[in-house]
């Protein structure tokens, strides 16, 4: 089963891979930019379990990067091809850098570094999406109340209601995949181990965040990624992107294209 895409732009193949309960639309206003403004062929890409993307019972690292490969190959990126993810986007793009280094020209890894993530932080978010009944609401500020009880921060609910939609029967449901998500969360939070990948890595960080700590910097980055620099983007948080979307173009932009 082939990702969900959205594929524009010409030029130099840049693929964005969007972080846990995200979709490419968290992407798009810096993708159209990248293909407008940079003359860049920007493919924005739904995982497995997220978007419109299918659904599966599995959901590690290993597949997850597989099939991104196969997406490679159905859309015959060679091996000029940039490949971006933040978050468990990026632990997918280093997967797939370490295992498959030939694919790709260089690599950019959004706030997040290779080592195990502690996923207990996502316990909130979990309860709040299972509280939300689907069966009852009738429009999306009453998911937003239920959600509320357990998300206190408006910018991560407004986040998360991005995956409610309404089916043709007009009730309502999650694009992404709940059970397989909540079941797999360790999974997520997995280490990236391998070969190192000695071609460039770009890791963004945000300088709020604590994803990407000094050691990382120092030791864990550098281990398996040698050719690789870390660029801190001063008061941003884990969704750098979001938050300072003029500093992320620029660096994306100028790496892409060196």
């Amino acid at each position: 089963m082939l990702l969900h895409h959205l594929d524009q732009g010409q030029g130099r193949p840049l693929v964005i891979l969007h972080g846990l309960f995200g979709t490419l639309d968290n992407w798009q206003t810096l993708a159209r930019r990248w293909a407008t403004e940079a003359g860049l062929r920007v493919i924005s890409v739904d995982l497995r379990n997220h978007g419109r993307s299918f659904h599966n019972p599995e959901h590690t690292y290993a597949v997850m990067a597989q099939d991104v490969l196969a997406l490679f190959d159905h859309l015959q990126l060679g091996p000029d091809t940039t490949l971006m993810g933040h978050s468990m986007g990026g632990k997918v793009a280093m997967r797939l850098a370490l295992d498959h280094p030939e694919r790709l020209a260089r690599l950019i890894v959004v706030d997040i570094a290779p080592r195990f993530s502690d996923m207990e932080h996502q316990d909130d978010i979990l309860e709040g999406l299972h509280a939300v009944d689907l069966a009852a609401i009738t429009n999306r500020q009453e998911a937003d109340t239920a959600l509320a009880q357990y998300v206190g921060n408006l910018g991560t609910r407004q986040f998360l209601l991005k995956n409610l939609y309404r089916k043709e029967d007009n009730s309502f449901a999650w694009r992404i995949n709940l059970e397989v998500l909540a079941a797999q969360l360790p999974a997520v939070g997995e280490a990236t181990i391998g070969e190192p990948f000695l071609k460039p890595a770009l890791f963004i960080r945000g300088g709020k965040s604590n994803y990407i700590t000094t050691d990382d910097k120092l030791h864990g980055i550098p281990a398996l990624f040698p050719n690789s620099e870390v660029a801190t983007v001063v008061d941003a948080g884990h969704w750098v992107h979001a938050e300072k979307p003029e500093e992320v173009f620029g660096l994306v932009k100028t790496f892409a294209l060196s």
